[in-house]
């Protein structure tokens, strides 16, 4: 049985951790607070030009931009967006795990953003191709590089599709790790909704949608296209990052919640164990003391 010193000594480590995940906690929050905010505020841009353009690829012609056509070549290219820092619980784990084990197809390349995915994969002897680091909040002019190298390894038709792994922020409580086709034009599902499911097949689902439309094109189709695909690749991308870093708040949050409540009632267990403790050598110390009274007389 340990001692009162050995328990004094639990008890002001736990206090000191416990201090500590509170701390974060409200750390988290305030970071969570702004992510989620940028998250949802960009949602409905990203929805309606993703709206669009799907409908868009059900009304051209076959072939009239390559972001329409898949690469000639076999290989899938992957961006997988996780975190810097850990302490989010299951955050990166269960994206890594939802990445790998989809079909990807034979030969898979990857690019991350964030340091965790990075390790993961190098640990994995994954190909790694590149790496990028980018600082909180995000900015749009930080994720132009990624999108650069995506766009110009797509159209170098050595890869069939183009990947990316992230978190798709719900609520607070909800993340759901996702894995979406983001070349070529494909519908992408942000926030857990997908708005735009059946459009361009006779089939709107989002009422605010309305009737069929068809498009006028000046000064011609493939100019229209060239301005915008590139535009939409970059802003799919960094709306996926807006859900990404919310997801990952939101997780480091809630992993610094449950540690606050768990360093909680484990200085109950041991504020409990150090009175028994006690309680039990101060009832040893009048039994000496009895006896050895008994034992004088």
């Amino acid at each position: 049985m340990p001692s009162t010193r050995d328990i004094r000594r639990r008890i002001k480590s736990v206090k000191n951790t416990a201090q500590i995940t509170k701390a974060m906690q409200m750390v988290a929050a305030a970071k969570m607070k702004k992510a989620q905010d940028a998250a949802t505020q960009g949602r409905p841009y990203a929805d309606l030009l993703n709206k669009v353009l799907v409908s868009l690829k059900e009304r051209v012609e076959e072939n009239i931009h390559p972001y329409f056509s898949s690469g000639k070549a076999g290989k899938t290219l992957v961006l997988l967006i996780t975190s810097d820092k850990g302490l989010c619980g299951a955050f990166n784990t269960n994206l890594l795990k939802k990445v790998l084990t989809s079909d990807l197809g034979e030969e898979t390349e990857f690019i991350s953003i964030g340091r965790k995915g990075a390790q993961s994969l190098a640990r994995l002897q994954k190909e790694l191709s590149a790496d990028f680091s980018i600082k909180d909040p995000a900015r749009f002019d930080q994720l132009r590089p990624v999108s650069k190298l995506l766009q110009d390894k797509f159209l170098s038709g050595e890869y069939e599709r183009v990947l990316v792994g992230f978190n798709n922020f719900v609520n607070t409580a909800t993340v759901i790790p996702s894995l979406e086709q983001l070349l070529p034009i494909n519908p992408v599902t942000l926030g857990g909704k997908r708005s735009y499911e059946g459009v361009g097949h006779g089939e709107v689902t989002d009422a605010s949608a309305g009737p069929s439309l068809e498009y006028a094109f000046e000064p011609n189709v493939a100019d229209v296209f060239a301005q915008i695909l590139p535009q939409y690749v970059s802003n799919t991308l960094f709306q996926m990052l807006l859900e990404s870093r919310a997801s990952e708040h939101s997780s480091r949050m809630v992993a610094m919640k449950n540690a606050t409540d768990n360093a909680k009632q484990m200085l109950k267990d041991l504020t409990l164990e150090y009175n028994k403790v006690r309680q039990a050598a101060i009832t040893n110390e009048l039994l000496e003391i009895t006896t050895a009274k008994m034992a004088l007389e």
